[in-house]
């Protein structure tokens, strides 16, 4: 009996681990010491799919050599501004500075830059936005469904009111975001405080395509539920400042897609 029983124990955690084995690849599990990095290329005149493709043949490879997760990569789908957006992540600040800096050095990527930037440089800026995965934040997955589109949220609290506003999306947001159909991909809150001293809240959703994602926000706007909790969570006045949206398309080699 004894026996029996030991081995009806081992085979329940073969499977319990068979199980969360299968499915998607976890870049990693809500952890708030995990920094993640926000890095925006904007090209120099002519050389947007330069930069594209000196990703897909080289950099991404040389990231990860150096320990450096890739979690996404996407251009805007509203071409006006050229711009390739990609998210890392890494252990910690110290792991995210060691890493650069032996990639800065790596004769390998020395080699790439003197060959695709022959003719001059083709990245004429790049914006830089740090954060940790917030609490509300579902697992983040680097799951691959094509066809689809994501969208860039940037939330800046009112003064005070980041607690109330991660309150907020913890108890109504999220679940109504998925009853809209709408996935929630990930969220972070950004390291460096803004002008009230407080992070943004920074996210991420998928959608079948934009035209779908606008249609699923403005039921999900109508929603009673929606408008109750709004109105119950704003007594005392709005709970952002502002709110930035970006519909990117994944690129071919973006982790996520």
């Amino acid at each position: 009996m004894r026996n029996f029983l030991l081995t009806c124990s081992l085979l329940v955690t073969t499977l319990h681990f068979a199980v969360a084995d299968s499915g998607s690849k976890t870049a990693s599990p809500t952890d708030p010491s995990r920094l993640y990095e926000v890095r925006i290329y904007y090209p120099t005149p002519g050389n947007y799919e330069a930069i594209i493709d000196r990703f897909r043949k080289y950099t991404c490879k040389i990231f990860e050599k150096h320990g450096m997760t890739n979690v996404g990569y996407w251009t805007p789908i509203d071409g006006s501004t050229e711009r390739l957006i990609y998210i890392l992540s890494y252990p910690s600040k110290e792991a995210r500075d060691a890493s650069w800096k032996a990639f800065g050095s790596d004769p390998e990527w020395k080699e790439v830059v003197a060959k695709t930037e022959a003719n001059g440089k083709i990245v004429a800026k790049v914006d830089q936005i740090f954060m940790t995965e917030a609490e509300i934040s579902p697992g983040l997955k680097l799951t691959k469904a094509p066809g689809r589109v994501f969208e860039l949220r940037t939330y800046s609290p009112a003064p005070g009111k980041l607690n109330d506003l991660l309150a907020r999306f913890k108890n109504h947001t999220l679940k109504l975001f998925k009853k809209h159909g709408m996935t929630n991909i990930a969220y972070w809150l950004t390291t460096q405080p803004d002008e009230t001293g407080q992070s943004k809240l920074v996210y991420i959703l998928a959608h079948p395509s934009e035209a779908e994602g606008k249609k699923h926000f403005d039921e999900f706007r109508a929603d009673p539920k929606w408008v109750k909790a709004k109105a119950d969570s704003e007594k005392n006045g709005s709970l952002t400042t502002k709110v930035e949206s970006v519909y990117m398309k994944p690129t071919d080699y973006s982790p996520i897609q």
